[in-house]
């Protein structure tokens, strides 16, 4: 269990579910071409995972000293796993992941698309090593990988079986998942502010420059009620584009997103304890699941689209 809490498995198994709803929850329903067999896209998934499994154990041995003092209930790295164990780890999974990444990439006819998976790796470890004491570097670094795990299942699975004949309905899928990436980095970012906000502690000690650390608490948190609003702002005026005349659709997003987030938005603004920062930043990751949800609700809604 120590190891499976080291890999994060909550947040792998969600990456993972979101993948999967991208390919069976959206791509396959449109009868759109795709290059991915379920093997081949069962690689893909495995090594998203294992890059991801090893950005998480970095950051956790680079981390030691400030977990003691913003979770020292927590720490595994140096007391539960040894720090040797842990760098195996992460050597291991980052060899499995860019060498699965090779094969695939070579399979479909892509062969530079293995150096995602090189260039993913490399910035996780420069986000745990140097980025992540960066102002806004860190949290903008993170949540773009988010976004591209999105981002990947598209290149790998869509971009390959494009062709003049296919063209505009593939653009109209990938536009579709273009949009919950940016909606999955939007989530991602503010959760990263409301985690510093709530490990403000930790992170002075350990030399950090997060905005907590900067602009202080109050400021923070102003910023957070901001880019909690324009993130409403952003999911209401996409609903209106594109999903006015789908009446499931648009349910599903008022009352499992949009009301969130604007609950979120309340309860961010007075927000002023460790306590309370780490309900906001749950409560993110509640909305991000339920944003991801709705990906499958797409083929009972639309038939003909195009975006």
């Amino acid at each position: 269990m120590n190891y499976l809490n080291l890999f994060r498995y909550q947040n792998l198994l969600f990456l993972a579910l979101v993948q999967i709803f991208i390919k069976y929850g959206l791509f396959h329903p449109f009868g759109i071409d795709v290059t991915l067999n379920t093997f081949s896209f069962a690689l893909l998934v495995i090594a998203t995972l294992c890059i991801a499994a090893a950005g998480n154990i970095i950051n956790d041995i680079y981390d030691v000293e400030i977990d003691k003092i913003n979770k020292p209930n927590k720490v595994l790295v140096g007391r539960k796993i040894s720090e040797r164990n842990a760098n195996w780890l992460y050597i291991a999974l980052n060899v499995i992941g860019v060498a699965i990444g090779f094969y695939l990439s070579n399979s479909i006819g892509k062969p530079s698309f293995a150096a995602l998976f090189i260039v993913f790796s490399a910035l996780l470890y420069l986000y745990a090593s140097y980025l992540k004491g960066m102002l806004l570097v860190g949290n903008l670094l993170v949540s773009a990988l988010v976004a591209m795990s999105l981002i990947t299942v598209a290149l790998f699975d869509l971009l390959p079986a494009t062709s003049v004949e296919n063209q505009a309905s593939q653009s109209a899928v990938f536009k579709i998942v273009l949009y919950y990436s940016l909606f999955a980095f939007s989530i991602n970012f503010i959760r990263e502010i409301v985690k510093d906000l709530q490990d403000i502690n930790g992170d002075k000690k350990g030399g950090m420059n997060t905005l907590a650390i900067a602009l202080g608490r109050k400021r923070s948190v102003i910023i957070v009620f901001i880019l909690g609003v324009f993130t409403v702002l952003g999911v209401v005026f996409y609903m209106y584009e594109h999903l006015y005349n789908q009446q499931i659709l648009m349910l599903y997003f008022l009352f499992a997103i949009v009301a969130p987030l604007l609950y979120f938005c309340i309860k961010s603004w007075g927000a002023k304890t460790e306590k309370e920062f780490a309900f906001l930043s749950n409560l993110l990751k509640i909305i991000m699941f339920l944003g991801i949800c709705s990906i499958p609700l797409f083929q009972f809604t639309i038939l003909n689209f195009s975006l």
